[in-house]
């Protein structure tokens, strides 16, 4: 009989509604398994991807239908102090690690602009080339609830844009792969506490281009990133419904007093159909009367 290893007893327990139930929420409420799938759980050596880890293995033990889960660790070039803690911290969990090389650090120190953007696309290219090379039809990423309203804000403020990071994606460039997020609805604060209630350390950003970012785990920074998170940590002070009210605003959207918007290729204007719903009266139809 398998003895429950306590670190995970206590995503059960004592996180049992900050983390656990909201992690059986995302993958209920946005359909991010299926019976048959084989995910490949995309480790980085992070806080939010081995708490993943150990959510997707418990959640295949006790699942009512059969389906496969690898533990990938995509090594782009770490240093060998944080390539011995990734595998001393998944031997301390129990999670059954695969580890693939590349060279992605080395190419990208080389590129004056924009390093960490082709950083990313390198090794999420190399996450779904290596999961689909292990048979997997899934890739899994740890992106919380706070990832999700930072890039809410991020899009606004920085990209003119009204967009979010969404639970589950079909990939572009690789045909019959998804890209899910069970930890859609975890928030990182509930991710930290449980860390630090386990006495848990993990690596942070292993990046050479910001190794001078803090070793502290709060995650403060000079990114874009860290920008919003400071903005939302002085927004929380004044209404700690915030994150929530942001959240919600991309699930409650309003196309009728949005100014232009995109589906795909297929662009719309407020000002095409404005004067179609004008009545003979000259009131247009659905506006209310005083």
């Amino acid at each position: 009989m398998e003895i429950p290893n306590p670190i995970e007893e206590s995503i059960v327990r004592k996180y049992t509604r900050p983390i656990w139930h909201k992690f059986l929420k995302g993958i209920k409420t946005y359909d991010l398994v299926q019976e048959g799938d084989r995910i490949a759980v995309c480790i980085s050596g992070g806080k939010d991807s081995m708490l993943l880890a150990k959510c997707m293995q418990r959640l295949q033990r006790y699942s009512k239908f059969p389906f496969e889960v690898r533990y990938l660790v995509m090594d782009p070039g770490y240093n060998e102090r944080n390539r011995q803690r990734i595998g001393e911290n998944a031997a301390l969990l129990g999670i059954p690690i695969e580890i693939r090389e590349t060279r992605i650090f080395g190419a990208v120190e080389k590129i004056d602009q924009h390093p960490c953007y082709l950083c990313a696309r390198m090794r999420r290219g190399h996450l779904y080339k290596s999961a689909r090379e292990m048979g997997c039809n899934k890739i899994a990423l740890g992106h919380h609830f706070d990832d999700v309203i930072e890039t809410i804000l991020m899009g606004m403020l920085y990209g003119s844009q009204i967009q979010t990071m969404m639970p589950k994606i079909h990939s572009e460039n690789f045909e019959g792969m998804e890209l899910i997020r069970p930890l859609y609805l975890v928030r990182e604060a509930d991710i930290l506490s449980w860390k630090d209630y386990n006495g848990l350390e993990f690596i942070q950003c292993a990046c050479r281009l910001t190794a001078d970012m803090s070793e502290s785990g709060d995650g403060i920074g000079t990114s874009k990133r860290q920008e919003v998170k400071a903005l939302l940590a002085q927004l929380r002070r004044v209404s700690p419904a915030v994150d929530m009210n942001i959240f919600r605003s991309v699930e409650n959207v309003n196309l009728k007093t949005i100014i232009s918007y995109h589906l795909g290729e297929e662009y719309h204007h407020f000002l095409d159909d404005y004067d179609e719903g004008i009545t003979n009266h000259g009131t247009k139809s659905g506006e209310g009367r005083s």
